[in-house]
């Protein structure tokens, strides 16, 4: 392979993999790997690809600012390119992006502005229409609208479309994608209307978005709901949207998204994102339906170490309710981490406290049960510390028995939830015993996501 003059030149021509242990039925999956671009998803084609249109037509000039609404990939494509070619980049970005996200933006140079993610369109904290005001605002700006910006199709009709047709030798029967800016829908449809009218297009869409009611019955909702699947799903129909080749549209809940995406790490290997879990779950969706054999691509759309903390966190799930646990009808119910399981962070009453300083921000927990053996001995938390290490930063050195509090404040597992109340008003950490056995830490947080599981 020759060496790469620069990071732009090894965006496209990504790898395709044939799933080899996913259940779909007659049908054979193939996966293409977006997530191996150089800013780790589809969107580093859309962002070059609009960025040097931009150019070419005299729009922009390397010192000039930027300005996108973004759910995250399409801004780290554009950071990316803005990083290249020497252009200030304005990001906004809905409030639900993962953390991985806007730490990888933030690192690239990229300015970030959060905004609410819920609200609709006409809204204006609404992250398109923030956008849209600040680059009218902005001296020397440009407003890349993605959303409107012919320039994104181009980049698939041009780019993605070929490249798949090539891979696939001409022999594939469907694709099954998502739809956020539209530009991956739009572009493919017209370049496979052209050289291979055959190829089936399956839109993956999450509950909520208007789009997959459109696909299936031809009525354009007013009202869309909520969806933590990040990038893909609409509550509009985007300007450069063309939706005239889809047949099909499967709406994937996120439940089903985040466990087909985990689903695709324990069974391939390949760490996908929220939004590959939607367009999985749709395609299996779709094979399994189907008479006769079928060649079907998804695209593996970003990278899933950008979700880390999210859908490949169990805690994380957990506190969504996307995973199941056991229900005890006790506190048990409301333990997030519990001690049985080792799920429970501790520190013993010798070691330092500035281990257990650490410990807290690695976890980022703010208090920590002391253990000694199998008994519970202490309780330590943030505040502990402060107050031992205050005036004198070298007691850090000091263990942890010298700042724990040992007259506990504990409650019985067969206490009903109001117990919890008094405990919390104290400003304390409410610790489960059964007997001498202790269970787990509940906090205010878990009894507040017990009580928004019980909505659901």
């Amino acid at each position: 392979m020759p060496v790469h003059q620069n990071i732009l030149e090894l965006i496209g021509n990504t790898p395709i993999v044939k799933a080899q242990h996913l259940d779909a039925g007659l049908c054979e999956i193939y996966l293409k790997l977006e997530s191996a671009n150089p800013g780790g998803s589809i969107k580093d084609r859309i962002g070059l690809s609009m960025i040097e249109a931009a150019e070419k037509a005299g729009k922009i000039k390397p010192g000039d600012t930027l300005v996108e609404g973004t759910a995250g990939n399409t801004g780290i494509g554009l950071a990316l390119v803005a990083q290249q070619k020497g252009y200030r980049l304005i990001l906004v970005v809905p409030d639900k992006m993962s953390r991985e996200k806007i730490f990888n933006l933030k690192a690239m140079g990229a300015e970030v502005v959060l905004t609410r993610s819920d609200v609709a369109k006409g809204h204006p904290d609404y992250y398109q229409d923030l956008a849209e005001r600040i680059a009218r605002e902005t001296p020397n700006a440009y407003f890349i609208n993605q959303f409107g910006n012919p320039d994104n199709p181009r980049a698939h009709y041009e780019g993605t479309g070929p490249e798949i047709l090539a891979q696939m030798d001409g022999r594939l029967d469907a694709v099954v994608f998502g739809c956020g800016s539209s530009g991956t829908m739009t572009g493919l449809s017209r370049y496979f209307a052209e050289a291979a009218p055959q190829v089936e297009l399956i839109l993956a869409d999450p509950v909520g978005s208007i789009l997959a009611q459109y696909i299936n019955e031809g009525t354009l909702s007013e009202k869309s709901g909520t969806w933590l699947v990040e990038g893909i799903g609409e509550d509009f129909l985007p300007t450069i949207s063309d939706f005239s080749r889809v047949s099909k549209a499967y709406a994937i809940t996120d439940k089903e998204s985040f466990l087909a995406g985990r689903e695709l790490l324990r069974k391939e290997g390949i760490l996908g994102g929220s939004s590959t879990g939607t367009l999985l779950a749709a395609a299996l969706k779709y094979c399994r339906e189907q008479t006769v054999p079928k060649k079907v691509l998804v695209f593996v759309c970003d990278t899933g170490n950008k979700y880390l903390s999210k859908m490949y966190n169990d805690y994380w799930m957990l506190d969504n309710g996307f995973l199941e646990r056991p229900q005890y009808g006790d506190l048990r119910d409301l333990i997030l981490r519990p001690y049985a399981q080792k799920d429970t962070v501790v520190i013993g009453p010798n070691d330092l406290l500035v281990t257990a300083y650490q410990r807290m921000k690695l976890y980022e927990i703010s208090q920590l049960p002391v253990m000694e053996g199998e008994k519970l001995v202490g309780i330590l938390d943030e505040s502990d510390v402060l107050m031992h290490v205050y005036g004198d930063e070298q007691r850090f050195r000091d263990p942890v028995s010298t700042a724990m509090v040992s007259k506990l404040d504990v409650l019985d597992v067969k206490s009903p939830i109001e117990a919890l109340l008094p405990v919390f008003d104290r400003g304390h950490v409410a610790i489960v015993m059964d007997g001498d056995r202790f269970l787990g830490l509940i906090t205010r947080i878990d009894l507040l996501n017990y009580l928004r599981r019980r909505v659901n």
